[in-house]
């Protein structure tokens, strides 16, 4: 089974919690603060494994949380740091956050890498807060949690040239011919629904790749179909190669059959119209053939090259795979549409990025306060509330990002409850 996109959940590992702690030890008079760093938490990165071809191992694992940072400790130890959470993934996959739908990593190279959550940095131990007006704190930070997030994979399938035609027009068996592929083929439409892959080799000693993808119909850029599906694979190819029955064995026009495809190939993604084409006129073993192919001759306009062929009897395939590996050499590899496109000159793309000092407030239906905004709920959860000095420090920084003049702007008055994720105070003048 060929599975070419998921969704999964990812977590960074949280950093360790920093911790209080004293020297006590004989002769070592005012021992100091001796609370240790927590680790840092693992990262998890998809790394390019060739081996792997679909991403069916996602389909039973869906859930990749990486470990936490060790704890502070005592007499000044740092916690140690997680290792990362190595994740292998096929070439041609493609990560997608599931929210804003943005691009994260585009994964083709084996042994590429790619950091898909980041873990949380260490909490500070006591010893990070001694200051000549307060030599013995009683604060540490706890870790920082980990970013998390639903990822949807995309598996693109690396392949040079991308056989494209209507159901039954003979893809399927033009490749197992020239590759030694072996896919399956039969009498009905929709036999392959999954692409396959075939190396074929050229008689002067060239090689390629070429994907056997499944039949596109009419509607397939809505969807239709098998359409999506098919669609999502092209993308990467660099040359199309467009196999037509010339013998209209189905009752179908060969020329309505070239416009049909074209179309929808436009419809889907204007990039794909620029990509080479290479036509093939099969089954000429076929009665009708040949007059069939003189008239698709007079009703072509643009200048592609055509190419006459029997897949069954492997009559015109020497030519014809020639005429594909000169055209692949001659064609540079397409980026897709998210990826920079640079014609030499440096550029610099400068994003409005969200200040992360931000915060919102709302209010509920109770009419209390509610808090969010990441760098507040972060500071939130790396404060260690069980200790009093803690608590006074996350109000101070409370106040240094301007919260209490926000309250007082939004009416607030003392006594009012103000919420933070899980926890709610007053507030108070």
């Amino acid at each position: 089974m060929f599975v070419d996109q998921v969704k999964i959940y990812v977590k960074g590992g949280d950093g360790g919690n920093g911790m209080v702690a004293f020297r006590r030890e004989k002769y070592v008079p005012n021992g100091g603060p001796a609370g240790g760093d927590g680790g840092k938490g693992a990262n998890v990165v998809f790394e390019v494994n060739e081996g792997l071809r679909t991403l069916m191992d996602f389909r039973y694992k869906r859930h990749f949380k990486a470990e936490r940072g060790e704890h502070g400790m005592s007499k000044g130890m740092h916690g140690r740091g997680s290792q990362d959470m190595i994740v292998k993934v096929p070439p041609g996959t493609v990560v997608i956050d599931a929210e804003t739908k943005e691009v994260i990593a585009d994964l083709v190279e084996h042994g590429q890498q790619a950091i898909i959550a980041k873990g949380g940095r260490g909490g500070r131990g006591n010893t990070r807060f001694a200051t000549p007006q307060n030599p013995a704190p009683e604060i540490a930070e706890n870790g920082e949690p980990g970013q998390e997030r639903d990822v949807i994979l995309e598996l693109k399938l690396l392949a040079d040239v991308g056989l494209v035609g209507f159901p039954s027009v003979g893809k399927s068996t033009l490749l197992s011919v020239v590759s030694s592929a072996k896919p399956k083929i039969a009498e009905y439409h929709f036999t392959t629904i999954v692409p396959n892959l075939g190396m074929v080799e050229t008689e002067d000693g060239r090689s390629f790749v070429m994907a056997d993808l499944p039949g596109l119909i009419e509607g397939a850029s809505e969807g239709v179909g098998l359409g999506h599906q098919f669609l999502r694979h092209i993308e990467r190819t660099r040359v199309i190669v467009h196999v037509i029955d010339m013998a209209a064995t189905e009752g179908r026009d060969p020329f309505e059959d070239y416009l049909t495809i074209n179309k929808e190939l436009k419809e889907y993604n204007l990039r794909l119209t620029e990509r080479p084409q290479i036509i093939v006129a099969n089954k000429m073993d076929m009665p009708d053939a040949e007059e069939n192919l003189e008239l698709f001759k007079e009703q072509l306009e643009e200048d592609h090259p055509i190419f006459p062929i029997s897949a069954l009897t492997r009559k015109g395939l020497r030519d014809l795979l020639f005429a594909v590996a000169d055209k692949i050499e001659e064609t540079p590899e397409f980026p897709l549409e998210h990826e920079e496109e640079t014609t030499g000159v440096h550029r610099v793309l400068y994003k409005h990025e969200a200040d992360p000092d931000a915060f919102t407030i709302t209010r509920d239906p109770d009419g209390s306060f509610v808090l969010s905004g990441e760098k507040l709920e972060r500071l939130f959860r790396m404060t260690d509330f069980s200790r009093e000095e803690s608590v006074r420090r996350f109000a101070r920084q409370l106040r240094g990002f301007g919260v209490d003049d926000a309250l007082r702007q939004r009416g607030a008055k003392d006594g009012d409850i103000v919420k933070l994720l899980d926890f709610e105070f007053e507030f108070i003048e």
